[in-house]
């Protein structure tokens, strides 16, 4: 019985760290597709997100269609240092909100703020349990409740876990198939920002369709929800499962992608719950 993000969202992103201007305009233009279906091929991020936008709240209104890039803080000086625990993500929040400069607005309406971590900040459970994760804020801590997401740039701590299929898991065991050969090349260069966007698309459908953790979930323990991402982990294609991560497109230089995205980008992003269909689902779908 509880929200989704019906509204327009506007986004908030906070840099946080030192970040390369390449992956930031990666970054950007992803969000930037989320919400624009015109002049871009099919399949799109667009389509994509048609299915978070499935659900709704108890009044029958579907998740945004519009998600805009409303603001961006640089917090380049660490702020609250390189080691941060989960609950420091609110601390960074609120110093961006009453920095003098005043660059972004602590919005409670319509906001939705993204904490992105660059490569040399350690996190809480990062590349241990997590690699990305959304909550809300406590009002004693920021002023009101706003949802908030964090991703974390894993392309020098853990890209096996973080970045797959860009990368293989060291901890799996198992030499990577093939010689390494079936290891899907980043569509945008860096393995840890293509990696990156994939969470970042995870953590959105999740906090969008569970702002509050009392949405859409599974599971008895909404402390440990099963959300509607979480269920279509490494999914990105037709026949996926057990590790492999099903059909996809590839470009000339053999990259891999399932999206299309503004300005010609490619994209490969993890499919998420179709509660319609009752099965993980993208627009690369072959069925």
């Amino acid at each position: 019985m509880g929200p989704v993000l019906a509204s327009a969202i506007n986004l908030y992103i906070i840099w946080y760290g030192q970040w390369n201007p390449t992956h930031q305009a990666t970054i950007r233009d992803f969000l930037d597709s989320l919400s624009s279906s015109s002049s871009v091929p099919y399949p799109s991020v667009a389509d994509w997100w048609d299915t978070v936008r499935l659900y709704t709240d108890q009044t029958g209104s579907n998740i945004t269609a519009t998600i805009s890039i409303s603001g961006e803080f640089y917090d380049s000086g660490y702020s609250h240092g390189v080691y941060l625990s989960r609950l420091s993500m609110q601390s960074i929040i609120k110093a961006a909100v009453t920095s003098h400069l005043r660059l972004l607005p602590l919005n409670p309406h319509n906001g939705l703020y993204l904490v992105l971590t660059s490569q040399d900040v350690q996190v809480e459970d990062f590349c241990r349990a997590v690699c990305g994760f959304h909550y809300f804020t406590f009002p004693i801590l920021v002023g009101v409740t706003v949802p908030y997401a964090w991703v974390g740039y894993s392309g020098t701590q853990c890209p096996g876990m973080c970045a797959y299929p860009f990368a293989w898991p060291k901890y799996s065991g198992k030499p990577p198939p093939n010689g390494g050969n079936d290891i899907t090349h980043a569509p945008n260069g860096d393995a840890g920002v293509d990696g990156m966007i994939s969470v970042i698309a995870h953590e959105l459908a999740e906090v969008s369709s569970n702002p509050l953790i009392n949405a859409w979930y599974a599971g008895e323990d909404p402390t440990a929800p099963t959300e509607i991402a979480d269920l279509c982990l490494g999914l990105y294609g037709s026949g996926g499962g057990g590790g492999y991560m099903g059909k996809v497109y590839k470009d000339a230089w053999g990259n891999g992608y399932n999206v299309h995205g503004v300005k010609g980008r490619r994209f490969l992003v993890q499919w998420v719950w179709n509660p319609v269909k009752r099965r993980c689902f993208g627009p690369n779908a072959m069925d």
